[in-house]
């Protein structure tokens, strides 16, 4: 029986929606039949995210997730290691929150609930891009307004789901599927010692540093993506066989 093909998956992160990935969709292999998910919309949960994942994706699955993104790739292949062809890892952590974290976005949840959701992401902005990029008024609004269209329900219920993460560090060395974990040198949500950590939990995880960049790599360095992204999958498809 032949295996059939993998389907490329696309995770965005917290607060994003496709428009993370626009810079991504031409670029990338059209036979991979690339599809971005929005589960992190409809469950308050990133182990029910990844597991309305699994249940609306059928056979083997090519998951690129994106910082929440990939922390519902890799609890995905927590549960069904035998479907994850590939994980692309971009600008993520697989540690639990940290105490001091879990207190500022619970203050950021008390802002958002008092309707200043837009001051508060303006604010986030500056740190989300590398400097180069955040002097960028276009880049910048860009972001801003998807976030700020996500609404404050989705802002608070995702915010929640990043708090209670499980670790996913106690299952990543058992992973067998090829990983790329690629992370922006200027990184300060997800700094890079969260990616340095998760290439030496996973044995045959390739880290990829994209230089002058910060968290929103997709946005910022969008021709250094898509060209770390194919070349990447070109090693996955040539593993598949």
């Amino acid at each position: 029986m032949t295996r059939s093909a993998p389907r490329l998956i696309l995770l965005p992160g917290l607060a994003c929606d496709a428009r993370l990935w626009q810079p991504q969709l031409a670029a990338l292999p059209a036979d991979l039949q690339v599809h971005i998910a929005d589960v992190h919309t409809r469950a308050a949960r990133i182990e029910d995210m990844a597991a309305l994942l699994l249940a609306e994706q059928e056979g083997p699955l090519i998951l690129c997730g994106a910082s929440m993104g990939g922390m519902v790739a890799m609890e995905a292949a927590r549960q069904a290691p035998s479907r994850i062809a590939g994980l692309a890892l971009l600008g993520t952590n697989a540690q639990p929150e940290t105490e001091a974290l879990y207190q500022l976005r619970e203050s950021a949840i008390a802002v958002f609930e008092r309707g200043e959701a837009r001051s508060l992401i303006e604010l986030n902005a500056g740190f989300a891009f590398h400097p180069l990029q955040a002097a960028d008024p276009v880049l910048v609004k860009r972001y801003v307004d998807m976030v700020l269209d996500a609404g404050v329900e989705s802002l608070v219920r995702q915010n929640r789901a990043v708090m209670v993460r499980p670790d996913a560090r106690t299952h990543l060395p058992a992973l067998r599927c090829p990983v790329l974990v690629l992370c922006g040198d200027g990184d300060r949500i997800c700094p890079p010692e969260a990616s340095r950590e998760l290439a030496a939990l996973i044995p045959q995880a390739e880290l990829v540093w994209v230089s002058d960049c910060g968290h929103m790599l997709t946005m910022e360095k969008p021709e250094a993506v898509n060209a770390t992204l194919n070349g990447w999958l070109a090693q996955v498809r040539a593993a598949l066989g």
